[in-house]
């Protein structure tokens, strides 16, 4: 156990009565987080030991839910075949039915991310040049406009601007990943 947790326990000023069933709590929501993380880091393992012969599809993201779901969300640069989450399912269930790696009942659930899902990787911004994007930016402010550009350090999207009485300009704005909060790519049905 780490030390910040003596440090918080024993700095808490609950009643003596009382702590016994607090530490309890505190140990059992410690104990729970820790093994979650490493069931999570345990199917990542896998689920890029099942797809290393297959550069076009990268994981996008692994969650243990505490309702027992296990969620497994793969993307491919040209989309995921149904055939592909069989496979990736069939090889993490059963891997993880042989470890005995999750002691309680659970589903697992692999699919790609919905149109709706944040994006999360790199690869998901590569994959969606020139598409529209929703930016929520960590101070709180929303961008829109076409991505054009996806780096290692951020994004770069065309933004209309339309002051009054003057024509829309194309504006280009660098985001850096670290400033982004949330990317929704926009649908059109035009």
């Amino acid at each position: 156990m780490s030390d910040s947790f003596f440090i918080f326990a024993s700095i808490c000023e609950e009643p003596r009565s009382y702590r016994g069933s607090f530490f309890t709590f505190l140990f059992f929501e410690w104990d729970q987080k820790r093994s979650i993380m490493n069931i999570e880091k345990r199917v990542v393992e896998l689920v890029e030991e099942k797809i290393a012969d297959r550069p076009d599809l990268f994981l996008v993201d692994v969650q243990m839910h505490a309702s027992g779901i296990l969620s497994i969300l793969v993307d491919g640069d040209k989309g995921v075949a149904i055939s592909d989450c069989v496979a990736i399912s069939r090889h993490v269930g059963f891997h993880l039915e042989e470890e005995n790696t999750i002691e309680q009942a659970y589903r697992l659930e692999v699919s790609s991310p919905g149109i709706d899902t944040p994006l999360k990787s790199f690869r998901q911004f590569q994959k969606n040049i020139n598409r529209s994007l929703k930016i929520k930016l960590l101070d709180g402010n929303t961008k829109e406009g076409k991505l054009i550009n996806a780096e290692e350090s951020g994004i770069t999207i065309q933004e209309s601007v339309k002051e009054k009485g003057k024509k829309v300009d194309l504006i280009e704005s660098l985001i850096p990943f670290e400033n982004i909060s949330e990317s929704i790519v926009l649908v059109s049905f035009k």
